[in-house]
């Protein structure tokens, strides 16, 4: 392996450290229905979204909900000393990619078949800290003359 290669593959390494997510593989709904939910969810605080999830009458938001609380799992693995409470998290990324579709044969009439696709879905979710977004007031100042 070259120097420049070494040196961008720790880079990303040490990225990851810092990232905390979850990914749900093969999740036997169709990812325009999971997409509905997870829509809900982008860039909510995990506390809201978790009731968001709980209270939604939406399949997919069951899923969604255990796959929040193993995001935050994470989390709490990788800052042992930090409370929940304080760290303020929130939903930063939501996406859901297509899976593998099932082809099946449903039976029609004078003997023929229409052909069923069902669905399934990959979705990744990953939390992060509001707290790490401190900005210095230099930032605060260009980003108001960018905007006015």
């Amino acid at each position: 392996m070259g120097e420049r290669k070494r040196i961008s593959a720790n880079k990303a390494k040490e990225a990851s450290k810092k990232r905390y997510f979850a990914r749900l593989v093969n999740c036997p709904t169709s990812p325009r229905k999971m997409r509905l939910v997870a829509d809900q969810i982008r860039h909510m605080n995990v506390d809201k979204a978790l009731f968001l999830l709980k209270t939604s009458p939406k399949e997919a938001s069951e899923r969604l909900r255990k796959l929040l609380l193993s995001a935050i799992s994470n989390w709490q693995t990788k800052n042992e000393g930090m409370r929940l409470e304080e760290s303020n998290l929130y939903v930063k990324e939501v996406f859901v990619d297509s899976g593998r579709q099932l082809k099946r044969i449903q039976p029609a009439p004078q003997g023929r078949a229409h052909r069923v696709k069902k669905r399934s879905n990959h979705v990744t979710l990953v939390v992060d800290s509001r707290n790490d977004e401190i900005f210095s007031t230099e930032d605060i100042e260009n980003k108001d003359n960018i905007n006015n």
